[in-house]
């Protein structure tokens, strides 16, 4: 397949649309997760989504991308409760709560998904499919996947603009926001929803292995080229925009490879390129380290 055909067949254009727009958001609110230090608290969250998904199917019996969105969303969100929940009521350190969570509600996932596997209860539902959401599958993108990832991204970019001045206080000096009033609650419940809502439309494209990949990697990237706080959304955004292109055209151009492994490497790629000779990268602060003791 020539390069002009890739490019103008329908499949690219609606796998491509999903990918770019979902990895562009995702890469600006990953920047809220990483800074806050919580990298590994969206890992287990979309590890948790995955028996959500699971259970909407058991109950509504098909496979409607909004039904599956909400499972997924409730049950991330029990997991983070759990978490908060254990995580100040216990001596465990975060990332052995987090460890158990995450394996805990991934291997009930992949239980729940045995045991409707030929189950006489669920021949009348199409249950093919399922498995995508562990591993991803965007190749399977339907139009009503798209139009539910665009929604999400819109109303993640939107809530994130108009709280842009308070998320910022806020993810920098938490106690000195609460001193001027904001209600840090309030703001941590939306950067919460927003993420779990990514989180849950990007499973069918990535999976729950790799989905927090698509929060921190263009995030850890964008802080290698600049300090300014609305500057590392825009690259992180650009970044997660541009590995989702690529990824999605080498993927579509070439048989046998799964698109959002490929994102993801391409994003590696950047990243580690990043860290190398970025303006903040290892050989800037080697260069700096040595001027230093000189």
């Amino acid at each position: 397949m020539s390069s002009v055909e890739v490019l103008t067949s329908y499949s690219f254009l609606i796998v491509a649309l999903g990918t770019v727009i979902l990895a562009m958001a995702s890469g600006a609110i990953g920047c809220i997760t990483v800074l806050k230090g919580q990298s590994l608290i969206g890992d287990a969250i979309g590890h948790a989504a995955f028996p959500g998904i699971v259970l909407a199917f058991m109950l509504f019996l098909q496979r409607d991308p909004l039904l599956l969105l909400m499972g997924a969303i409730v049950s991330g969100a029990t997991a983070f409760m759990l978490i908060e929940l254990i995580n100040a009521n216990s001596k465990l350190s975060l990332d052995s709560t987090l460890a158990i969570i995450l394996s805990t509600f991934f291997g009930l996932g992949m239980v729940l998904k045995s045991y409707i596997q030929g189950n006489e209860n669920y021949t009348g539902a199409s249950q093919s499919g399922l498995q995508n959401y562990i591993f991803g599958q965007a190749a399977y993108m339907m139009k009503d996947d798209v139009k539910l990832i665009l929604l999400v991204s819109i109303v993640s970019i939107v809530l994130l603009i108009l709280c842009y001045k308070e998320i910022k206080v806020f993810i920098f000096d938490e106690v000195y926001s609460k001193t001027i009033g904001l209600n840090t609650s309030v703001l941590y419940a939306i950067v919460l929803f927003v993420t779990m809502s990514l989180i849950a439309a990007g499973l069918k494209i990535v999976g729950a292995v790799l989905i927090s990949s698509l929060l921190i990697i263009p995030a850890i990237t964008a802080m290698q080229w600049s300090e300014k706080f609305s500057h590392v959304l825009i690259i992180a955004s650009a970044v997660g925009g541009v590995s989702a292109l690529v990824g999605t055209y080498i993927s579509t151009a070439y048989n046998g490879m799964s698109t959002g492994p490929v994102i993801i490497v391409i994003m590696s790629i950047f990243s580690f390129i990043s860290l190398i000779i970025g303006p903040h990268g290892m050989i800037a602060n080697y260069r700096n380290r040595k001027k230093y003791m000189l």
